[in-house]
């Protein structure tokens, strides 16, 4: 695995895993339901992505959708291709909403709603919180 996935917990953070992309938890949760949509490979520019891994992408992005909308019922879904301090190709997902969610008896509000997100304004969570919220997310990812 690539830097940056191993930076996001790979693999105690993984929902779901395609030949080219993972889905990761974000452990620093901006929104209730934050994900890394990380390329497997080693590349750091978007164009070095296989012709297949973009092929792919479009069935991750599905999975992300259709997952995300039964677990916390996004208003709108942000995808950041940021890229600068991890430097492999990923983005984060960030579901958008105007009212907070609540999870585990978490409160999940979204600081920049309707504006950017706020990433700096993340939940932290702790280890065991990591492990139930990819429990909990990973049976909408089927």
């Amino acid at each position: 695995m690539n830097p940056t996935i191993e930076k996001f917990g790979y693999p105690a953070t993984l929902i779901r895993e395609f030949q080219h992309w993972l889905i990761l938890l974000r452990p620093a949760q901006p929104t209730l339901g934050s994900l890394v949509l990380a390329a497997r490979s080693g590349a750091t520019a978007y164009s070095q992505l296989s012709r297949e891994a973009f092929i792919e992408q479009a069935e991750a992005i599905a999975a992300i959708e259709r997952g995300l909308t039964t677990f916390c019922a996004y208003e709108r879904l942000n995808y950041l291709m940021l890229m600068m301090i991890d430097p492999n190709v990923h983005f984060h997902v960030i579901p958008r909403y105007s009212q907070p969610r609540e999870w585990n008896g978490i409160q999940f509000p979204d600081a920049g709603c309707p504006g950017p997100p706020q990433l700096g304004e993340a939940v932290q969570l702790s280890p065991n919180q990591v492990r139930n919220l990819v429990s909990a997310l990973s049976s909408n990812f089927c």
